[in-house]
C-alpha cells in the first residue's frame, strides 16, 4: 500500500476514536503536537527512524511523554502506529485527520490572492461570501500579490476562480484586439 493510504486509514481510525470520545479538536490538536514535534526535532527524527530502537522502546517513550496530557485511547492509537513501523506517518496521518474533521465539521479552507494587505472587516468579508458561494464554513488564506492589481484569486483543490483585475483587462484587451 502506498504511505497516503496508509496514512488515510490511520487518520479515519482515529477520527471514529475522536468521534466516540467526542473531542475532534482535541485529538487533532495532539496528534498535530506530534508531527510538529517530529519535523521541528531531528532528533526525535533520527529516533523514531532508527531500526535500531525496538517499538516496545519507542511506545514507552510517547507513553511517557503523552502520560498526562492524552487520554489513554489517544496513546494505545499512538502505540499501534508505532508497533506496525508507520511512526513515521505521524505527519501524514494528522494532515489526513484534519481533512477528515474539516469534512465532518463542513469547513472548506481556500487559498485567496489579493492585490494589497486586506484589513479584519476585508477578510471577514471574504470567509462570508465565499461561505455562501460554497454552502460551507469557509476559512480563506490570504495571500497577497500587487500584480493581480485589484479583486480576488480564489483557489479551491483544482478549482481557480480568477476575479481579478489584470484577467478582466487582459480579456478586455482580447475583445478590443478582435481575437
Amino acid at each position: 500500500m502506498r504511505d497516503a493510504t496508509i496514512a488515510r486509514n490511520y487518520a479515519e481510525t482515529l477520527l471514529e476514536l475522536a468521534t466516540r470520545a467526542n473531542d475532534l479538536r482535541g485529538w487533532g490538536t495532539l496528534m498535530q503536537s506530534i508531527a510538529d514535534a517530529m519535523n521541528t526535532d531531528p532528533k526525535l527524527r533520527a529516533f523514531l527512524e532508527t531500526p535500531r530502537v525496538d517499538a516496545g522502546s519507542k511506545n514507552a517513550i510517547f507513553r511517557k511523554a503523552l502520560a498526562d496530557r492524552a487520554p489513554s485511547k489517544f496513546v494505545r492509537f499512538v502505540e499501534s502506529v508505532v508497533r506496525h513501523r508507520r511512526q513515521m506517518l505521524f505527519p501524514e496521518i494528522a494532515s489526513e485527520y484534519m481533512d477528515l474533521v474539516d469534512r465532518v465539521e463542513n469547513r472548506l479552507h481556500v487559498n485567496v490572492t489579493v492585490a494589497r494587505e486586506a484589513d479584519v472587516a476585508t477578510r471577514q468579508r471574504i470567509a462570508e461570501s465565499l461561505s455562501k458561494t460554497f454552502e460551507k464554513t469557509v476559512i480563506p488564506h490570504l495571500t497577497v500579490d500587487p500584480r493581480i492589481l485589484g479583486g480576488a484569486i480564489v483557489r479551491v483543490g483544482d478549482t481557480v476562480m480568477d476575479g481579478s483585475v489584470r484577467r478582466k483587462l487582459g480579456a478586455l484587451k482580447q475583445y478590443m484586439m478582435g481575437r
